[in-house]
């Protein structure tokens, strides 16, 4: 094996799964053929001799850590700021991701914005051959698999000048399977270009519950077959860029009213309703080569009695996903410090019965010593075997082996200034956020703006805490991106819950504009947004809603001229969104989602496909 030497780069509402119909024939199709398979058999592969070679090598420690995927504080591998240093110290026992490597010898590492682990390209491209030479650097034969969650949208881990693509529930909106292609092509080969070669995403829930607190628009949509198209499409992009894929979340998130965060959600569906509504995406990712599918940390009763979250479920992970589905990739935990896995049993415990129901990685536990210790000690005292190990071992093996990383882990300078952010990758994204921006409501032809008719613009509304992908508050961003086209703009934040003064600040400021644009954010039925623009409106000033997350806000508004959904509000898809307003762009999204009354849930006001034109 050769590895080239590292270049140095320093410089809502309950359920209503009646309101979706799906058919059998359009399930199938969506699932490109994978079926029902009979039985899991693990294949002979190419490679198998040679990786196993390499694990025969490994000791038992080193066999453990090659199951583990940890976060570690830090811009540099080996010289972090000290407030890093502190944090991995009181957190993992050591300084830096180099002592990481050295004393648990995990075979991954995945990066976060709050582990300060992506400043910029340049650098994380830098903290990539850090990690990998202090993997290959102390004589082991084994990269390190360095994976985020850049599922664009909401979640995004690298920001700009890295290109901000929109997120699954816009891509949902635009309905283009080669946008959501292309789109996968883009992040992965940006990814890559930094040394990041596992990425948690496409999200295959299917979200049909409006309720949803933690998938929402991270999912393409309430229809099984869409999602499972949009699904494919994804993993084709990021294999064809280099990238391992991560379907989740395994069995299926989509039908919960509880963060798996801060609780257990349990899914209630029969498991005829899990084939018809959860499975399809699953069962496409398997069929288009997902190189990695992560667990969802809920409860399933219908695939499962015992009510063991799904990590820990071996008739799940095992007896749905390996045997029935004939899946035989990676299968990796969501993180292990989310509560939803916590709950019934403890940490010392949860790694042991994840590896035990089929896990292979083991995702950013809370007490790395905890976790690593347990797996030794249940291989010491027999609960699990050394062949266990190995059989996840190789296929974590395999995985790294497929995207070349034992022929070269590092990257260049050359290649991130070549590849990341480049004027080819921007203006398709501009272009596809364009195809997902969804009008919802026009009266009296209202839109578009123009600078001649509509010149002064008030911009207000909420400005939720920025993804990596923004560089400025949304009310910011919307009124820049108007001067740009010649509009008179003017900002001011009201936030998610304005307060009564802040409104009566908006409706002065309304005074004399001849629109109001107002930035809405998960409007709810107490929501101070309700009252802001209902103030608004009565002005007399015309009033446009911008739906910067779920668009089921405007079920709970009135009044409005016209209201418009971008599924996130991150700089693409807002300026986007504003190109659409003006007149530049027209809007072609249409729901992926159906959205209810809000007085009447099994009310539809505006069905899937739903979404206006200009004339």
């Amino acid at each position: 094996m050769h590895h080239r030497a590292p270049v140095s780069l320093s410089t809502p509402t309950p359920s209503r799964r009646t309101l979706l119909t799906v058919t059998a024939a359009a399930v199938a199709a969506a699932a490109t053929g994978a079926g029902t398979a009979t039985a899991h058999t693990a294949r002979e592969r190419p490679d198998d001799r040679r990786l196993r070679r390499i694990i025969d090598r490994m000791s038992l420690a080193e066999k453990v850590g090659q199951l583990f995927v940890m976060r570690v504080y830090g811009h540099s591998a080996t010289a972090p700021d000290q407030a890093d240093v502190d944090a991995n110290l009181k957190e993992i026992g050591v300084r830096t991701a180099a002592e990481l490597i050295e004393r648990y010898h995990v075979g991954g590492i995945i990066y976060f914005t709050w582990a300060h682990n992506t400043r910029d390209p340049f650098q994380i491209a830098e903290l990539s051959n850090g990690i990998q030479q202090a993997a290959l650097g102390r004589g082991s034969r084994v990269p390190v698999l360095i994976s985020t969650d850049q599922e664009h949208g909401i979640v995004c881990r690298v920001g700009e000048p890295a290109t901000l693509l929109p997120g699954a529930m816009a891509l949902g909106a635009g309905g283009s399977r080669a946008d959501a292609r292309r789109a996968a092509g883009i992040a992965g080969a940006e990814l890559a270009a930094i040394g990041i070669r596992q990425n948690y995403a496409p999200v295959a829930d299917v979200n049909v519950n409006p309720a949803n607190p933690v998938i929402g628009v991270r999912s393409f949509g309430s229809d099984p077959a869409a999602v499972a198209g949009l699904v494919t499409a994804q993993v084709q992009g990021y294999r064809r860029a280099g990238v391992a894929a991560t379907s989740k979340h395994f069995p299926g998130h989509g039908d919960t009213a509880v963060d798996s965060h801060y609780g257990l959600p349990t899914i209630t569906h029969t498991r005829e309703e899990w084939e018809e509504l959860d499975a399809p995406p699953f069962r496409a990712a398997v069929a288009a080569g997902i190189d990695s599918i992560m667990t969802a940390h809920i409860v399933v009763p219908a695939l499962d009695p015992s009510e063991d979250p799904a990590t820990l479920s071996r008739p799940i992970l095992t007896g749905v996903l390996r045997e029935r589905l004939g899946y035989d990739g990676v299968v990796v935990t969501d993180a292990l410090g989310m509560e939803g896995v916590r709950t019934k049993y403890g940490d010392e415990r949860v790694p042991v019965l994840a590896l035990k129901a089929g896990v292979d990685q083991l995702l950013n536990p809370p007490k790395l010593d905890v976790a690593w210790n347990a797996v030794l000690k249940a291989v010491e005292d027999g609960e699990l075997t050394e062949r266990r190990l190995d059989e996840s071992i190789l296929r974590v093996l395999r995985l790294k082996a497929r995207l070349g990383l034992f022929r070269n882990p590092y990257v260049t300078r050359a290649g991130v200034a070549r590849v990341v952010g480049n004027a080819t990758h921007l203006a398709q994204a501009d272009r596809i956020a364009e195809a997902t921006t969804t009008l919802l409501v026009n009266e009296g032809g209202f839109l578009p703006l123009s600078p001649a008719r509509h010149g002064s613009v008030l911009v207000v509304g909420a400005d939720p805490a920025s993804p990596s992908g923004t560089t400025g508050p949304p009310t910011a961003t919307l009124t820049t991106a108007l001067r740009e086209l010649g509009f008179t703009a003017t900002a001011l934040s009201t936030g998610t819950a304005p307060t009564a003064a802040r409104i009566e600040e908006a409706v002065a400021a309304a005074a004399g504009k001849d629109v109001v644009l107002v930035g809405t954010y998960n409007v709810t039925g107490a929501s101070a947004q309700r009252t802001l623009v209902a103030r608004l409106v009565a002005t007399g000033v015309p009033v446009v809603t911008l739906a910067i997350r779920n668009p089921y806000d405007v079920a709970r508004l009135s009044g409005q001229r016209a209201t418009l959904a971008t599924y996130a509000w991150t700089d693409v898809e807002l300026r986007a969104a504003v190109r659409v307003l003006a007149g530049r762009a027209r809007p072609v999204g249409r729901l992926p989602v159906p959205v209810q009354s809000a007085d009447d849930p099994t009310k539809v006001l505006y069905p899937v496909g739903y979404g206006l034109s200009y004339r």
